[in-house]
């Protein structure tokens, strides 16, 4: 069993759990099943790291929150389980991009490092309020494919990933 296999069991003895510095916190309103208990003093450490934020200020739980309410959104509006994953996941990486844009100041292209051309002019690629990565057009798709990498490389960090079910 896992560690977020332990979170999900914890929550359905109806544990609330939090952490304080290096330590788990627990509250319940009856006492939790034994089993629980050593589930989560077995995975303690995993469990402080998913409850713990990350650089975006999101911790490994919401991630997998985030990951599990799109999926089942769309498992509502009738996608298989796998169809479903695969929407969730799509959203995890445009909400991870979204989180950690890319800046660049204008004058040399973010992707190949050039200056502008003539023939071949930076655009400014983000949204106003994230700020801009300068790009030429021509260096966007292999800039943007690193990126996504980048955030599936994160992502699976966090126990997401693109599974596919047999």
């Amino acid at each position: 069993m896992s560690a977020a296999e332990a979170l999900k069991a914890a929550r359905e003895a109806g544990l609330r759990l939090g952490i304080d510095g290096d330590a788990l916190t627990l509250e319940a309103s009856a006492a939790p099943p034994p089993a629980v208990i050593e589930l989560l003093s077995r995975h303690k450490a995993e469990i402080v790291a998913l409850l713990s934020p990350v650089g975006d200020e999101r911790s490994a739980l919401d991630w997998l929150t985030f990951f599990g309410e799109r999926a089942r959104i769309a498992a509502v509006r009738g996608l298989t389980k796998n169809e479903a994953e695969a929407r969730a996941f799509a959203c995890c990486i445009v909400e991870w991009l979204n989180r950690n844009p890319v800046r660049s100041l204008p004058g040399r292209c973010v992707g190949c490092g050039q200056t502008e051309h003539s023939h071949d002019p930076l655009l400014p690629f983000g949204i106003e309020s994230s700020g801009h990565a300068w790009l030429h057009s021509r260096c966007w798709d292999a800039w943007h494919a690193g990126r996504k990498a980048e955030a599936v490389a994160a992502l699976s960090t966090f126990g997401i990933s693109m599974r596919t079910s047999p």
